[in-house]
């Protein structure tokens, strides 16, 4: 497994600026960069909150990799208003092949401890890009997401076991002293990008607003899978260019929209 970082050196950038890919490779994130209006917002908001209402309980957390299931998420995978800035991250090849819908309600007494994504995924090298797209304005009274930065550059880093009210059973060692952790503020239509090493996390949210983000999992074609166990999970989407490897198989738009029609792998209603 390669973990280690590649610094992004992309000359002729769509979105980013020249600066914004030097704070990339220095702090392993980028941010905030407006995406979507106030009028493509409230219609986003009211399509995941109904698919969470749609799936009960297990909706503020439970619409994990439906990217390929559901026709909303997918077009919004692939949005070019999205993949502009990824490009200039990745490159012109881009594939998803995962994303995930948080939603920390208000008084939600759980902590996401420090961590490193690319530590749990069976991919390498690490080559990920993560964009936060914020439903809900975040700041640091609702439990925006925190980065440590710098730390995606020291490799894959020692795990203890976490304590308390947490949504991971472990967490990275000794983050606490690896540097003044940066509160990711985001306003709703905001996104964010950070890299997959990258230590984060966020606190519980003890206010009465909700901080509600979709997360969604970029990377060049080079990237492989070296679990075929994990392999089998992963359904990814070609979303610019092309994959000249050969490796990432391609799922086209599915016709479902129902969260709870999702038997097939591409969510066909059955």
């Amino acid at each position: 497994m390669d973990l280690s970082f590649k610094p992004v050196e992309i000359l002729k950038l769509k979105k980013l600026s020249q600066e914004n890919i030097a704070t990339y490779n220095r702090d392993g994130f980028v941010q905030p960069f407006d995406v979507f209006n106030t009028e493509e917002m409230i219609a986003y908001r009211n399509y995941f909150d109904g698919l969470m209402a749609r799936k009960g309980a297990d909706g503020a957390y439970g619409i994990n990799c439906y990217q390929a299931r559901m026709k909303g998420i997918w077009e919004i995978c692939r949005h070019p208003k999205i993949l502009d800035y990824v490009e200039d991250i990745i490159g012109p090849n881009i594939i998803c092949w995962a994303s995930h819908l948080f939603s920390k309600n208000a008084h939600n007494s759980k902590v996401v401890p420090w961590h490193q994504d690319a530590s749990y995924w069976k991919l390498s090298p690490a080559r990920t890009v993560t964009v936060w797209l914020a439903l809900d304005d975040a700041d640091e009274e609702n439990a925006a997401m925190r980065f440590i930065p710098g730390s995606h550059n020291k490799g894959c880093l020692e795990e203890t076991k976490s304590t308390g009210d947490t949504v991971l059973n472990i967490e990275t060692k000794g983050a606490d002293k690896m540097g003044t952790p940066f509160s990711n503020v985001m306003k709703a239509g905001q996104i964010s990008l950070h890299a997959d090493m990258l230590v984060h996390g966020s606190l519980a949210n003890g206010s009465d607003r909700r901080r509600c983000a979709l997360t969604i999992r970029y990377c060049p074609p080079e990237v492989l899978i070296t679990d075929p166990e994990w392999e089998k999970s992963v359904e990814a989407i070609i979303c610019r260019g092309s994959d000249p490897t050969g490796t990432w198989k391609h799922h086209e738009k599915p016709i479902n929209d129902d969260v709870l029609a999702t038997t097939g792998p591409l969510g066909i209603i059955d």
